[in-house]
């Protein structure tokens, strides 16, 4: 039998259905897992995606011809069954389930296991194939439970706010951004977005999320107010002359390569949170094993170190070739992670 999902120069594609899956140049049918940049891209000629995510995929690509499942609802194209199911990595992220002929893939695109208010949980799916991911696919990633993690985040906003100076947090503007909003408390100060971050915010604010008040910088009243506020600036804010509107103030970085010290030395920030959208050592083996599947298929980030693992374990584990990773948490230089 042959594969139901090979790699071509597109992207992934399902032979059986004639459709390709989170595909890197333009195709006729494209199905979404997630509206991150590497993974929902302009060009192709129909999309479909989970309907939690409509309103981002929209935000991201336009008016584009898009269709919506809601997840765990089913169709058949072409004699292969398909259905989306929660991921937990942003809001409406989904992983593929395909079933042809008895045999069952799922194509998990991005996830994580750890709690997200702003999306919903992971769903462990059975199948004979997984297609993973492995952004964080070493033994040294492990992430410490969120609600620690925001504990810190609060503490050190307080802390400054109390000192008189402003807390500029970069981190991810699709999904990390809403996930720390939802997870810090809003009362000890107001919440300035920037202009990336507060339209998506706008997005998921029409999908029902309720996310608290936030304000962009030209609708604060008071100047004395953002020397209390939280920032919340995506990475490439960082240097920019749109600093300079919050005078002194202090700044932190919150990603899953925060668990590394040499890139919080060349991020020159005063502070580092260990906080990623993406499942880390133990839930990536977690969630593989859940699936059932003898065999395995890893697409993006430390792809080498946990084929290794997997066989070890007696498990048929490839690598397929994708041009994935290149928006939400991408990695740094191979001599910060001990060249792996």
């Amino acid at each position: 039998m042959s594969d139901l999902v090979v790699v071509r120069k597109e992207g992934l594609y399902c032979a059986a259905g004639d459709f390709y899956i989170d595909p890197w140049r333009p195709v006729a049918r494209a199905v979404l897992t997630h509206a991150h940049a590497d993974h929902a891209r302009p060009g192709h000629g129909r999309y479909l995606a989970a309907r939690a995510g409509a309103t981002l995929v929209r935000t991201r690509l336009g008016d584009v011809g898009l269709d919506t499942l809601e997840y765990g609802e089913r169709i058949t194209h072409h004699g292969v069954t398909l259905s989306l199911h929660p991921a937990g990595h942003v809001l409406g992220s989904a992983q593929v389930r395909l079933e042809h002929r008895g045999e069952v893939w799922v194509v998990s695109g991005d996830y994580k296991l750890a709690p997200d208010a702003s999306c919903a949980p992971f769903e462990p799916l059975r199948c004979d194939t997984f297609v993973t991911e492995s952004t964080f696919g070493l033994p040294i990633y492990r992430w410490d439970p969120p609600a620690q993690v925001f504990d810190g985040v609060e503490h050190w906003w307080r802390d400054n706010a109390d000192a008189g100076q402003a807390s500029v947090l970069y981190c991810y503007a699709l999904g990390k951004a809403q996930r720390v909003l939802l997870g810090v408390d809003a009362s000890i100060g107001p919440i300035v977005c920037h202009g990336a971050v507060q339209t998506l915010n706008d997005a998921y604010r029409a999908a029902g999320v309720a996310l608290p008040p936030t304000i962009t910088v030209d609708q604060v009243g008071d100047p004395v107010d953002l020397r209390r506020a939280l920032v919340l600036a995506p990475p490439s804010a960082a240097g920019s002359p749109w600093l300079k509107r919050f005078g002194e103030f202090h700044d932190a970085f919150a990603s899953g390569w925060m668990r590394l010290r040499g890139t919080r030395r060349r991020r020159g920030v005063d502070r580092g949170f260990v906080l990623s959208d993406h499942a880390d050592w133990p839930a990536l083996l977690e969630a593989i094993g859940a699936t059932g599947a003898g065999r395995i298929v890893v697409t993006h980030g430390e792809t080498g170190p946990l084929i290794r693992w997997l066989r070890e374990q007696g498990l048929d584990a490839a690598a397929f070739q994708t041009e994935y990773g290149d928006e939400d948490e991408t990695a740094p230089p191979a001599a910060e992670t001990g060249g792996a």
